[in-house]
């Protein structure tokens, strides 16, 4: 099993203080604070054009807020403001459509060297020495999430499915502390949705702690626990999945009458 890497530094996963992002001249997150401790599973929720895309390249350190005299660390993440990137993913592992876009664009990208790419923050390991160890390392990440029997293709073959599967051995070849995802789920059908999901129940379980960004409720695995509700680039709602996920929280953040079903620990919205 892949232990999540050893701890170098303290403070909590995360810590957002009134951050403002501006996105094409318009405020895509409005002084939102926002702390997440390791090990709380946490799912931030909200409709397209909440300011979840813009939270999740905040906390990779894509974009950065405005910068206040009174605050001027806005985001910390494992309690530091900067972060080399390749040392931050080696942390924080990034699971995104957008990532498996930019990687199944490499003409004749094949499966491992995918994964052998995170060593270098990059998108291939052309004009990169890819060691024993790591190649050890891009192996056992395929393994765990059962995608070993893809090293070989090009990742232009696999399925969605598959390649999502891929990508998470990719964000997991550091050994990471913690998962973003963001809407993880995009372009899988119910069956490959299903079993993506118990893979993360397993990640969690495992001592991984998982952010997930997403619009669906129903892709809210049961282990985690704390749901942040996003509207308007501003919190709305934030606390357990019991308190949260209910019609009147869920009405506000979509802006229309929701009705919330639960079952064996999963949740499930739809309009009223």
């Amino acid at each position: 099993m892949i232990e999540p890497a050893a701890d170098t530094v303290s403070g909590p996963l995360l810590e957002i203080d009134e951050a403002t992002v501006l996105r094409g001249g318009n405020t895509a997150l409005d002084r939102l604070s926002l702390r997440i401790d390791r090990g709380e599973h946490t799912a931030v929720l909200g409709r397209n054009g909440s300011g979840k895309s813009t939270l999740v390249r905040l906390i990779a350190r894509e974009v950065h807020a405005l910068a206040r005299p009174e605050s001027p660390a806005p985001v910390r993440v494992f309690g530091r403001e900067r972060w080399r990137l390749a040392e931050l993913r080696g942390r924080l592992g990034i699971v995104s459509p957008a990532l498996q876009q930019q990687l199944g664009s490499e003409r004749g990208s094949e499966v491992l060297a995918s994964v052998e790419s995170a060593f270098f923050a990059a998108h291939d390991t052309r004009d990169h020495l890819v060691t024993p160890a790591m190649r050890r390392q891009a192996v056992e990440a395929l393994d765990r999430i059962g995608a070993a029997a893809l090293a070989g293709r090009v990742l232009a073959s696999l399925s969605t499915g598959e390649a999502r599967r891929v990508l998470i051995a990719r964000a997991l070849v550091h050994r990471p502390q913690a998962l973003l995802l963001d809407e993880p789920c995009m372009g899988l059908d119910m069956t490959a949705r299903r079993t993506f999901l118990e893979q993360l129940r397993t990640l969690a379980r495992d001592g991984t702690t998982l952010i997930l960004v997403t619009h669906h409720v129903e892709e809210i695995v049961p282990e985690i626990g704390r749901v942040v509700l996003l509207h308007r680039g501003r919190i709305v709602a934030d606390g357990p999945r019991e308190t949260v996920l209910r019609d009147a929280p869920l009405s506000t953040a979509f802006e229309a009458a929701v009705a919330v079903s639960q079952r064996n620990g999963w949740y499930s919205a739809a309009l009223a």
